[in-house]
């Protein structure tokens, strides 16, 4: 039986307090409530260290975000307005510390990464992938995993990047912070954007300029399972992530995918993302010293959401440095 390895597990109260409005909006505080509470009756409870990240500074939100917006993001939550740029964004006086909080958490994640630790998780909201430079979208504000991305190369001089996002939603923000970057690739696992939001990331879509080929959209058709994701994984991005050999890695982690959550027509099951673990625990190893940041993106089935974060996260823990990078799809 493999030793446990410890995960750092970064969040912060505050984030509760980024009010939805209630009624039938799905990202609610519970996302956060709930998955804490599974992972503290979890046999990983005795793994887990819990820390609380700094507020994302001035300096690192500008690496992607325009100054005008992020004094509109401010203004739009202390004048009291309760949405910005779409209803669907909903937010509160609170939520803008919050989002602060998010995007900080990365920052927070990276320093300790860049110490002793290998493995950490945020398990934040609110969530950060659709946001653009200058637009809130899809429930985000700020791009928690462009942000981080880079914080780590110009703070810690880690220069080949790769985000791989495998929310059941295309990671548009992402994609366009780094479409023609050749330092970041962006691989993403989502449903096709002919039935799904935000309507981006067609297999087509592969990168301009510089960064022709360092984007990866692996777009799935609705009701795409378990075995269709693994020969995706096998065939596709293992191969595309081999080549770029990046010297560190973070997962844009949202369970929306889940075969029970009706954000999306997806349907994976809770042990797929134990696969999901397995993948990412020996890329890791092989190409970043076992360095892994995850950062929580959507999962909206509170049950599927507590339950597949915490196999994924239990696989993560379980992985021994003996072990070969996964080779099949049935690994």
């Amino acid at each position: 039986m493999p030793v446990s390895r410890p995960i750092t597990i970064v969040t912060h109260p505050h984030c509760l307090a980024h009010d939805t409005g209630g009624g039938e909006h799905p990202e609610t505080p519970k996302r956060l409530t709930s998955l804490l509470a599974k992972l503290q009756a979890s046999p990983l409870k005795d793994t887990l260290t819990i820390v609380e990240p700094r507020k994302a500074e001035r300096r690192w939100l500008t690496t992607f975000h325009d100054e005008h917006y992020l004094f509109r993001l401010e203004e739009c939550a202390l004048s009291g307005k309760n949405h910005i740029d779409h209803q669907d964004n909903q937010l509160c006086f609170d939520s803008y510390e919050a989002a602060l909080l998010s995007a900080g958490s990365g920052l927070t994640g990276i320093d300790l990464l860049e110490g002793n630790e290998n493995l950490v998780f945020c398990a934040v909201r609110p969530p950060g992938h659709h946001a653009e430079s200058n637009l809130a979208l899809g429930f985000c504000f700020l791009n928690n995993c462009v942000l981080a991305a880079r914080y780590w190369q110009q703070q810690y001089g880690r220069r080949k990047i790769l985000i791989i996002d495998w929310d059941a939603h295309h990671g548009n923000g992402i994609q366009s912070a780094f479409e023609e970057d050749p330092d970041v690739m962006y691989i993403s696992l989502h449903e096709h954007p002919t039935f799904s939001f935000p309507g981006s990331g067609y297999a087509e879509e592969s990168g301009t300029g510089a960064g022709r080929g360092t984007t990866l959209n692996i777009p799935m058709p609705p009701g795409a399972d378990d075995q269709m994701v693994l020969n995706a994984f096998a065939k596709k991005i293992e191969p595309a992530l081999a080549a770029f050999a990046p010297e560190r890695i973070i997962v844009a982690a949202g369970f929306d995918g889940h075969r029970n959550d009706d954000m999306s027509g997806l349907a994976y099951s809770t042990e797929l993302y134990g696969k999901f673990g397995k993948y990412m625990a020996a890329w890791a190893e092989r190409f970043c010293q076992g360095k892994l940041l995850s950062i929580l993106e959507g999962g909206y089935h509170l049950e599927s959401l507590s339950d597949s974060a915490t196999t994924y996260l239990t696989a993560l823990s379980n992985h021994s440095s003996e072990e070969q990078p996964c080779s099949s799809p049935n690994t």
